[in-house]
């Protein structure tokens, strides 16, 4: 961990709010109130923009940009040149451009050296998907190199620099497990959890620990309560980044499941760390000190485990929206240019991705992006860069790679829920994006009557609830799914 991401952790308290509400903001099945009907290219707007007009949008902002897919002739505009809050429509050109420099194949390694002084040398490069699996499968290749005891083991964090948390991101988004850190070592999503069980009338709720060692980092001041059967559950959590005060508010009722609370580890390393003492135990390799440090030698290495390819690790991304995925694969672009000294490796990052986007054909004049997953309010993309880089990777040799990716209406991912029994069910192919008062929806379709086209909606500034704007844009989608063409 960085000086300066150290000193952040040290000085921040922050709260978790876990609340059985979060389920409100969920995707809204859209359920035709109408017959199907075919429309028109000559009545798009008109169709459109009965929507955009309704009294309840008029103080939001709308960016639509349609086209036809390869030909970039345009359908429907409404201010589609101009900057808005993407949200996690920006992980569309974070995966364009690492499926662009990097290719499917590529997979993230992590490596354990031995020096010359005989210590061991974990070296972290940042993969998202590295679980405790991983970790028993690298103890198992040390336990066949003869290796039953290690005197000192070493996690260099070297490998990506800066903030483990980018300075844009609110507080409330870093209090929950979609904001984890992201630094050289990311195992299980950098999170750990816990369990609340009721207990009877009256009682305060059991905790249950997946880790047993991570239950003895934390001293838990337990004030939440067992209500009466059917009794609504709200659950707060809140302690100290980087003290050990977690403490547990709300109730749980009598008769409600297990309550899952999810939380981002307080310091990476030392969490890899702790867990992989476990895995070696189970080896029945002893080890003695840890600590974090540098390998200056990077001599032998005696053991090694790999990401699955980017192709894998894209449909996480994409279509379950994983932000710390996003994250971890903008900082991979930084092996495609030198960091510079004052440099963070994030940084150095976005720099190839405006590279390799501009070298697509995306004006680089349509974005400003400050992280990768969209979860920071300083990102600003136009609906016509969004279209730009779909037109773009739609022309690429990785153009079924990146469409795999993406959610299918009705079938997967983000929009697993959304589209049912209507006539963009399957048919639509897209990136969702959810923050408080921006949401946005862009992708392909495969119109059967019409032909392909690429889409882009964002909302922004919008007081009303993300399941009423959700449903306006996914009338509007509906509606495209319905177009033909027309003598």
């Amino acid at each position: 961990m960085s000086k300066k991401s150290s000193c952040v952790f040290l000085l921040l308290f922050f709260g978790i709010h876990i609340s059985i509400n979060q389920q409100l903001a969920k995707a809204q099945i859209l359920t035709p109130t109408n017959p199907p009907q075919t429309i028109c290219p000559a009545q798009l707007k008109t169709t459109i923009d009965a929507v955009t007009n309704r009294p309840l949008f008029s103080r939001v902002r709308w960016g639509i940009l349609v086209q036809n897919l390869g030909s970039n002739q345009t359908l429907y505009s409404q201010d589609a040149e101009k900057y808005f809050t993407p949200a996690s429509n920006t992980k569309i050109l974070t995966t364009a451009a690492a499926l662009q420099q990097l290719g499917e194949n590529y997979r993230f390694r992590t490596s354990i050296y031995r020096g010359s002084n005989n210590f061991l040398y974990v070296v972290g490069r940042g993969d998202p998907s590295l679980t405790d699996t991983q970790l028993t499968i690298l103890a198992k290749q040390l336990k066949q190199k003869g290796i039953n005891q290690i005197q000192h083991l070493v996690v260099d964090d070297r490998y990506i620099r800066g903030d483990l948390v980018p300075s844009s991101w609110q507080w409330e988004d870093i209090y929950s497990d979609y904001g984890a850190p992201v630094g050289s070592f990311i195992l299980n999503q950098n999170t750990f959890n816990f369990k609340l069980l009721p207990q009877t009338l009256g009682k305060t709720a059991l905790i249950s620990w997946t880790d047993a060692n991570e239950a003895r980092q934390w001293r838990v001041i337990n004030q939440s309560v067992t209500t009466a059967q059917n009794q609504p559950t709200s659950i707060n959590v809140t302690r100290e980044l980087s003290g050990n005060v977690l403490r547990i508010q709300g109730q749980l009722a009598a008769n409600s499941q297990p309550y899952l609370v999810t939380l981002p580890v307080v310091d990476p390393n030392y969490y890899f760390l702790r867990r992989f003492r476990s895995a070696l135990a189970a080896e029945k390799i002893t080890l003695g000190k840890t600590s974090v440090g540098i390998n200056t030698n990077n001599q032998q290495e005696v053991a090694a485990v790999q990401s699955p390819p980017l192709s894998q690790l894209l449909i996480e991304t994409n279509q379950n929206s994983n932000n710390l995925y996003a994250e971890a694969l903008l900082r991979a672009l930084a092996i495609k240019k030198p960091v510079l000294p004052n440099q963070t490796t994030a940084d150095a990052a976005l720099e190839v991705l405006k590279t390799t986007l501009t070298q697509m054909g995306v004006n680089s004049t349509g974005y400003a992006l400050v992280d990768g997953s969209g979860l920071s309010r300083k990102n600003l993309i136009s609906p016509e860069a969004l279209v730009q880089t779909l037109q773009a990777i739609e022309k690429s040799p990785q153009a079924s790679v990146f469409r795999a990716s993406l959610s299918v209406a009705g079938v997967s991912g983000t929009l697993k829920n959304r589209f049912q029994n209507t006539p963009a069910a399957e048919i639509v192919q897209a990136k969702t994006g959810t923050l408080t008062g921006a949401i946005s929806l862009s992708g392909y379709m495969n119109l059967p009557k019409y032909g392909p086209l690429v889409f882009s909606i964002i909302v922004n500034q919008t007081e009303q609830p993300a399941s009423i704007v959700r449903k306006a844009m996914d009338e509007i989608v509906v509606s495209l799914a319905q177009l033909q063409r027309c003598q």
